[in-house]
């Protein structure tokens, strides 16, 4: 039997609740593998199957540039929105008390438990030009339900728990100690929120926006309902990918979804750089 002195070879090591380093890492290696890698390198086989004519041709046609258009700028479109509402919502969740905030704080999540589908219809009820806040925007000229604004619409409502989620904790943390301080040196509120509040707040929300960005861009059952899905016009990239397969044209809608893996990485590597620029000058 391993005694004290045998376990702790090292000076300053201590047996951690988990087992060692060599089984935790094959079990991360195998799992990742399983689950990310292989449907990934699966995804870039099958679409290796085309030309590389037949590849351009998928990935650049009419319907398809039409198609990112959409996913890509209404996602950072979206993930901006969030961005600034997430801020407003977690500030005010963490400095004010109010009745109903459990409430509030509890409806926030309540896109993460929303089947997609559900959330679609909903939306659609309300904003189509037969719904209660459609139909008044659409005696006032503005079109919400069936267009570029319903499918931004969408993104922003499953997108909002993420930003909101990033910014809390680090607010919470934040203390009012650091903003009375700054008052009593004579900053003014726009300056001690620019100098002190806003430099400690850029990377969770550039978390936020990274990880609303990648829920919206890859979106579907709540878009489906609410854009029309009208191509060159109002269909989304997860959509064109679906007509594909329904189509039977397995390889084309491979093709579609590697560009699309394509883009969000980029998104995503550009997000973590900023972070990365971030901290370093901070």
């Amino acid at each position: 039997m391993a005694t004290a002195a045998h376990i702790a070879v090292r000076p300053g090591w201590r047996p951690g609740p988990l087992p060692g380093f060599r089984p935790t890492l094959g079990f991360t290696l195998l799992y990742l593998s399983l689950v990310v890698l292989l449907p990934l390198a699966a995804l870039v086989c099958k679409t290796a199957g085309l030309s590389w004519g037949a590849f351009w041709a998928t990935v650049t046609s009419s319907r398809a540039l039409a198609a990112y258009k959409l996913s890509f700028g209404g996602a950072l479109l979206a993930g901006g929105i969030n961005t600034l509402a997430g801020l407003l919502l977690a500030w005010v969740l963490v400095r004010y008390r109010f009745p109903g905030r459990d409430v509030v704080d509890a409806i926030i999540d309540l896109p993460l438990a929303l089947p997609t589908a559900v959330a679609g219809i909903a939306l659609t009820a309300i904003y189509a030009p037969t719904g209660m806040v459609g139909g008044f925007l659409e005696r006032h000229g503005v079109q919400v339900a069936f267009t570029w604004v319903g499918v931004v619409l969408a993104m922003v409502f499953v997108g909002l728990p993420f930003a909101v989620r990033s910014v809390q904790p680090v607010l919470m943390e934040l203390g009012p100690e650091l903003e009375e301080a700054a008052a009593v040196l004579g900053a003014s509120r726009l300056r001690t929120f620019s100098r002190v509040i806003l430099p400690v707040l850029v990377p969770p929300l550039l978390t936020g926006f990274a990880l609303a960005f990648a829920r919206a861009v890859g979106e579907y059952g709540s878009i489906v309902f609410i854009s029309g899905n009208m191509p060159n016009h109002t269909e989304i990239v997860p959509l064109l990918i679906v007509t594909k397969l329904e189509q039977f044209q397995y390889q084309q809608a491979t093709a579609l979804a590697v560009v699309m893996l394509a883009g969000s990485l980029v998104t995503l590597l550009a997000v973590n750089l900023l972070q990365a620029w971030n901290r370093k000058w901070t």
